[in-house]
């Protein structure tokens, strides 16, 4: 009775989602019910609250300003044609096909997501998507995928919380999480080529998206194996944007970016060059923690929009962008605070535990585990913040190699997070107008891809630890 309780907050949003109702409603149901279970069966010692509650509000804070800021970002190059005039470019540069496609998805959404993290690379690569002459719900699915390469995302911290908890290098974790990784890079870029393919096309563009999720799988492999794990998901996407841009060179004709196109992408290099040089400021100067805020991506931002607009962008424009953020933020920091209860409860490793009592099947179960903390937190780090220690420990109880089952919960952690409500109504939110009415297939159908994967890396997980 006790085990149902603890994955009752899971099971009954999930359930929720699967009928149909909003996330918004299935967040309030998710919370709800974790407060009737600690009610009932995991209390938390009241001095324990508040210590809880100043470490994740500036946490909280911080992801919704991050949201916020995307919206703002990707309405103003919306209104002003930056998006677009990109998009026509890289359509252009990288040849017909779905190649466009899996440039954004194995490239520009990857690359942006790596270095900032918390949903930016979908507020830059779902606008350029929505200028691919493709309905809005393959928009949002598509853009989603390119959620892929989460084990790196903000530069690797999720990745480094699971060594550290798992006491296991951090360099090793990362290249094994990239060998691992191949299963949802193929599948991403199947999906995606799929989706993006007309009937006649569909094997020649199915096969072109698995080449690509083994060529990212290589180049991230080889980074992290080269220049360690923090810049290894940008370089890699980097080395796939190069790629696909160095093969578009060998079509005849010139392709020149609008001068609204250099603006947007001059705003991104105010984004990204702005996160990476105040980390290494703040790294080099040995300056306090609290300084990290000067360096995440939530100011920047917004300084991109401000860049671009030339000033605060108008009245209208900034309405839009409030209306819109204020149907993601709530979805999306609910879903953070039933992580945080999940976990000050001891809920989520009562569950793990309960689960390893089944022994080695457990090796089965491990990833969806790990994938509900993905799921629920919408955050690899939240989720190995949630399991990753639990999960170390009974791996060990196993007698099965750590590195390679905490690889494996690791890429399950990051990949399930982009089937979690709130990155689903941001990514509805950047799509097209009409991406709403589609919101049930797209809620399953990215959820179904998310499952598969997890399902695959099951799959590994029993199987591996007996062919070594």
């Amino acid at each position: 009775m006790i085990a149902f309780l603890g994955a009752l907050p899971v099971l009954s949003t999930i359930i929720a989602l699967a009928l149909g109702a909003s996330s918004l409603r299935a967040a309030l149901l998710g919370v709800g019910a974790a407060a009737l279970t600690i009610l009932a069966a995991f209390p938390i010692p009241m001095d324990s609250m508040a210590p809880t509650a100043l470490l994740w509000s500036p946490i909280l804070v911080e992801v919704l300003l991050i949201v916020g800021g995307g919206l703002l970002l990707s309405e103003v190059l919306r209104q002003a044609g930056g998006q677009a005039a990109l998009a026509n470019w890289i359509r252009a540069r990288s040849g017909p096909g779905v190649g466009s496609i899996l440039l954004v998805v194995h490239g520009v959404t990857p690359f942006a997501e790596s270095l900032t993290g918390f949903g930016v690379g979908i507020a830059i690569g779902i606008p350029l998507l929505a200028h691919f002459g493709l309905p809005a719900r393959k928009v949002a699915v598509i853009g989603l995928l390119g959620l892929c390469a989460v084990p790196w995302g903000s530069m690797g911290p999720g990745t480094l919380i699971a060594a550290t908890m798992s006491d296991l290098p951090f360099p090793d974790l990362g290249v094994t999480s990239a060998v691992v990784s191949l299963i949802p890079f193929v599948v991403t870029g199947v999906v995606a080529a799929w989706l993006a393919s007309p009937p006649a096309r569909r094997p020649v563009a199915v096969l072109q998206g698995a080449l690509s999720g083994v060529m990212l799988t290589v180049f991230i492999t080889m980074t992290n194996a080269a220049f360690g794990t923090p810049p290894a998901g940008a370089l890699g996407a980097l080395t796939m944007i190069a790629l696909h841009l160095l093969m578009g060179l060998r079509r005849k004709e010139a392709v020149r970016l609008e001068s609204v196109g250099r603006r947007a992408l001059a705003s991104y290099a105010v984004l990204l060059g702005g996160v990476l040089a105040a980390g290494w400021i703040i790294r080099v100067g040995g300056l306090p923690e609290s300084w990290r805020y000067v360096a995440s991506p939530a100011p920047w931002l917004f300084i991109a929009v401000i860049w671009f607009a030339r000033g605060w962008p108008e009245r209208e424009l900034s309405r839009r962008t409030w209306e819109s953020w204020l149907r993601v933020a709530p979805v999306t920091g609910l879903f953070i605070v039933l992580g945080i209860l999940m976990a000050m409860s001891g809920m989520a490793a009562f569950l793990a535990r309960t689960l390893a009592e089944t022994g080695s099947a457990y090796l089965l179960a491990a990833p969806f585990v790990g994938a509900a903390g993905g799921f629920v937190t919408g955050s690899n780090s939240g989720a190995n913040a949630m399991f990753a220690t639990t999960q170390a420990e009974i791996a060990r109880s196993l007698g099965v190699d750590v590195l390679w089952f905490m690889a494996v919960h690791n890429v399950a952690a990051s990949f399930l997070l982009m089937a979690s409500p709130g990155k689903i109504e941001m990514a509805i939110q950047l799509s097209p107008a009409d991406a709403d009415e589609h919101r049930r297939w797209i809620q399953t159908t990215i959820f179904g891809v998310a499952l598969s994967v997890v399902a695959t890396l099951a799959m590994v997980n029993v199987l591996v630890p007996r062919l070594f």
